[in-house]
């Protein structure tokens, strides 16, 4: 135990520098998942059927896509079509686009849960499709779509790690680097291992919360 807390001492300064591109990546995808999941799901639920039909075609590829092959077209082949990403910028498109596509199911489920007599009664008093998304169908998808958009925000963390599949200096790298020069693969990989659970615990208790919150309704 002496010789872990050694270690512990030795390493932690160089862990918590990985640990600030971790966060960086999970809220940069996050945040740009968010944003195409929902543009997605609108589109599923617009009534055209071209969009909606484009839509469900575009959600199967980037889910049958794995996560480290989008991270390498993006990083390793796009430069060869005149787009040169950092390896930072492609981990946070990569991770943003692969997970677009679970935040726009979870989205399209929140919509499609909406009492339908809500739309209806929005529509006949004059709004229009999207005023009636924005002020009546969104408020309340949120509240439903808030346990599983955390569930995304724990699995969106911990694969943040394949952005060192890219040279991305995150938590992974840094453990993976230093227990190639240290040859102390317990220590490093256990206090990685404690890390990672510490960044994920409060954003469990939180999803837990919501989850509380919903069966209460």
């Amino acid at each position: 135990m002496q010789k872990f807390l050694s270690d512990a001492a030795e390493f932690l300064p160089i862990l918590l520098q990985g640990v600030w591109l971790t966060i960086v990546v999970t809220i940069g995808s996050l945040l740009l998942s968010t944003v195409l999941g929902l543009f997605w799901a609108l589109l599923r639920v617009s009534g055209i059927r071209v969009l909606s039909g484009i839509t469900v075609g575009l959600i199967n590829v980037i889910r049958g896509i794995p996560i480290i092959v989008l991270l390498f077209y993006l990083y390793f082949v796009m430069p060869e079509f005149g787009l040169t990403l950092t390896a930072l910028q492609a981990s946070i498109l990569g991770l943003g686009i692969a997970y677009s596509a679970y935040q726009s199911e979870n989205f399209r489920a929140g919509i499609e849960a909406i009492d339908k007599g809500q739309i209806e009664a929005a529509q006949a008093i004059g709004m229009g499709w999207w005023m009636t998304m924005r002020r009546v169908v969104l408020p309340q998808a949120i509240k439903i779509v808030l346990p599983p958009y955390g569930n995304v925000m724990i699995m969106m963390l911990k694969d943040s790690s394949q952005a060192s599949t890219i040279t991305v200096a995150e938590l992974a790298l840094q453990g993976k680097l230093i227990a190639s020069s240290t040859f102390k693969n317990t220590s490093v990989f256990t206090l990685v291992a404690l890390m990672y659970l510490t960044m994920s615990i409060p954003l469990i208790l939180l999803v837990r919360h919501f989850e509380k919150k919903a069966s209460q309704k």
